[in-house]
C-alpha cells in the first residue's frame, strides 16, 4: 500500500516542528541553556525531601555574605553588556599581560602556579586527604570541584565570551592556548573554592586563611598573565568559587 498525501502530512509537520525547534535552540543557545538549567533546578528541588529544603533555606538565610556573592556575580555577568566596561577590562588585562619584563623563568613560574586551579591538582589533593584519613573532606572536595566545574561550563555556555587573545591581537599567551569560553575563570573559581572549603573545615586561623586566599589570588593573577582571562573573568571566578566553598560548608554541616 502506497502512502497517500494525507498519511505523509503528519510526518512532514512533525519534521517541520522539530526542525524549527532545533533552529531556535541554535539561534538562542544562551536562552535555551537558561531554560534547561531552570527546569533542572526545579526538578531537583521537587525531588529533594522537604526537611532538606527547609534546612538549606534556613542556612542560606543565615548567610548574608553568600547572598551578596550571588548578587555580585550576577551583576558582573550583566556588566559584560556594558561596552565601556569591555574597554576597561581590556586595559586592565593588558596591564597584567604585557607590562614589565617577562623573563623566561617568570613565564615558567606563572605557568606552573596557574595549574593549582587545575582539576588534576585538585584530584591529587583529594587522594592525599583520603589516604590521610580525611575521607569526608576528600569526598567533599572532589564532589564540590566537579559540580563547580559543571556550573562554570554552564555559565560559559550562557555568556559565550571569547578569550582575550582572540579579540586582542597584541596579547601574550604563555604556554598552550586555553580552549573554551572566557567568563568566568574556571582555574580561579577552583582555587577560591579550595581556599574557602579548607579554611572552614580546619577552622583555620587568620594567618592560615590569609595564606590560602593569597595562593588563590595569585592563581587569578596568573590567568591574566598567561593570557587566558580578563580581570572580570577572574573576579567572577573568585566570587563563584568562594560562594561554592560556603555552600560546601553548609552541605558538610548537614552531613554531620
Amino acid at each position: 500500500m502506497q502512502p497517500t498525501d494525507e498519511m505523509r502530512l503528519p510526518v512532514a509537520q512533525h519534521r517541520g516542528i522539530w526542525g524549527r525547534l532545533t533552529l531556535w535552540v541554535r539561534l538562542n543557545r544562551p536562552l535555551a541553556w537558561l531554560v534547561g538549567i531552570t527546569a533542572g533546578l526545579v526538578l531537583f528541588l521537587a525531588w529533594m525531601p522537604s526537611t532538606v529544603r527547609i534546612y538549606f533555606w534556613r542556612r542560606l538565610q543565615a548567610q548574608p555574605v553568600l547572598a551578596s556573592m550571588i548578587l555580585g556575580f550576577s551583576l558582573l555577568a550583566l556588566s559584560l553588556l556594558w561596552s565601556a566596561g569591555q574597554r576597561v577590562d581590556a586595559w586592565a588585562f593588558l596591564l597584567f599581560n604585557l607590562r614589565g619584563g617577562h623573563p623566561h623563568w617568570l613565564d615558567v613560574l606563572m605557568g606552573g602556579f596557574t595549574q593549582i586551579g587545575n582539576g588534576i591538582v585538585i584530584a591529587a589533593l583529594a587522594v592525599i586527604l583520603f589516604l590521610g584519613g580525611d575521607h569526608l573532606l576528600a569526598y567533599g572536595l572532589s564532589l564540590g570541584a566537579l559540580t563547580l566545574w559543571l556550573v562554570v561550563e554552564l555559565v560559559k555556555a550562557l555568556v559565550h565570551r571569547r578569550r582575550p587573545f582572540i579579540r586582542l591581537t597584541q596579547a601574550r599567551v604563555v604556554g598552550r592556548r586555553a580552549i573554551g569560553r572566557s567568563f568566568p575563570s574556571g582555574h580561579t573559581s577552583q582555587a577560591f573554592f579550595m581556599a574557602t572549603l579548607l579554611a572552614g573545615y580546619f577552622h583555620a586561623g587568620v594567618w592560615a586563611v590569609c595564606l590560602l586566599y593569597a595562593i588563590a589570588l595569585v592563581v587569578g593573577i596568573t590567568r591574566m598573565y598567561v593570557g587566558a582571562h580578563y580581570p572580570r573573568d577572574v573576579l567572577a571566578g573568585a566570587i563563584l568559587g568562594s560562594a561554592w566553598g560556603l555552600l560546601g560548608g553548609i552541605v558538610y554541616g548537614y552531613v554531620l
